[in-house]
Formats: C-alpha cells, sequence, structure tokens
C-alpha cells in the first residue's frame, strides 16, 4: 500500500508558500512562537521538502540546511547537513509524515554528499526522533522558549 501522500523538494514559490503556510500553522499559532523568530535568513538558501496529499493539500514540512548555513547550526564540519522546522498539521498526525520527512531529507543530504544530520529536537519530541536512529548529545538548551536537544544521525 502506498502512502496517501507524497514528499517532494519543495521546487517554486507555491511549494515555499506552502511549507509556510504549515510552520505557521503549527509553530506560530499552536506553539505560539514569534512570527519574526519562526522565519530567518536560512529560508532562502535552505532545501525544503513537502509532504502533501494527493489533493494537492500541504501535510507537513521541513528543512535542510547546507555548508555555511549548517556549520553555523551543527558547530560541525560542512559534512553534516542542520535539519529543522519540521512541522506536521494536526489533522494529519499519526499518518507517519513526520517519519516520511525526516527520511526525505536525509536522502536529500545524501544526494548533496553529507555524511551525517543534526537537529535540535524539542525535549517533547526526543522519543520520536530515537526511534528514527537519532542519537542526543549535549545540555538541553531554550530555543523560542521551548527546552531542546541537539541531536545526530550518521548517514
Amino acid at each position: 500500500m502506498t502512502a496517501p501522500y507524497d514528499v517532494r523538494e519543495a521546487v517554486d514559490g507555491t511549494d515555499r508558500e506552502a511549507c509556510f503556510s504549515v510552520r505557521r500553522e503549527v509553530f506560530v499559532v499552536e506553539q505560539g512562537v514569534p512570527q519574526e523568530l519562526e522565519y530567518d535568513r536560512y529560508d532562502e538558501t535552505a532545501v525544503h521538502l513537502l509532504a502533501v496529499r494527493a489533493d494537492g493539500e500541504p501535510l507537513g514540512t521541513g528543512r535542510l540546511l547546507l555548508g555555511a548555513d549548517a556549520v553555523g547550526k551543527t558547530g560541525a564540519d560542512a559534512s553534516v547537513g542542520s535539519l529543522g522546522r519540521l512541522a506536521v498539521t494536526q489533522a494529519a498526525r499519526g499518518l507517519g509524515v513526520g517519519a516520511a520527512l525526516v527520511r526525505g531529507i536525509e536522502e536529500a543530504a545524501r544526494e548533496r554528499g553529507l555524511t551525517a544530520v543534526d537537529l535540535h529536537a524539542q525535549t517533547h519530541a526526543l522519543g520520536f526522533y530515537e526511534r528514527l536512529g537519532y542519537v542526543a548529545y549535549g545540555p538541553e538548551f531554550p530555543d523560542a522558549g521551548m527546552p531542546h536537544r541537539a541531536m545526530r544521525r550518521a548517514l
């Protein structure tokens, strides 16, 4: 059985706006992250992934930072990408969209020659990422007023 949605790289302005719409719904409206913190300079250069239903309804998104942008987030070298802004709409939770987006971001990282992916996980999501092979490291830290931990997975 195939999934009732597709995960793909955002290829145009319409796709990117769909990514931003999901992020607005999840982070700004649902979690109360200030809009000026949610959108940043990395959005211009990041690889954005989008999960969409067959009818075009956006279900989730995530982004991959590369090169100097990733180094600034991870503190590692340029062979490590930075996964971030992973968001799934309330209606799509439990369908495997988040895991499919993570795997899609990992594939995008592999295609670009990266050897690992780092992320900053909200602490309530640690188990989700651990099930996908990520390992937490370093101390807990606040980001947008919420506790986070750094995590990494070798590719």
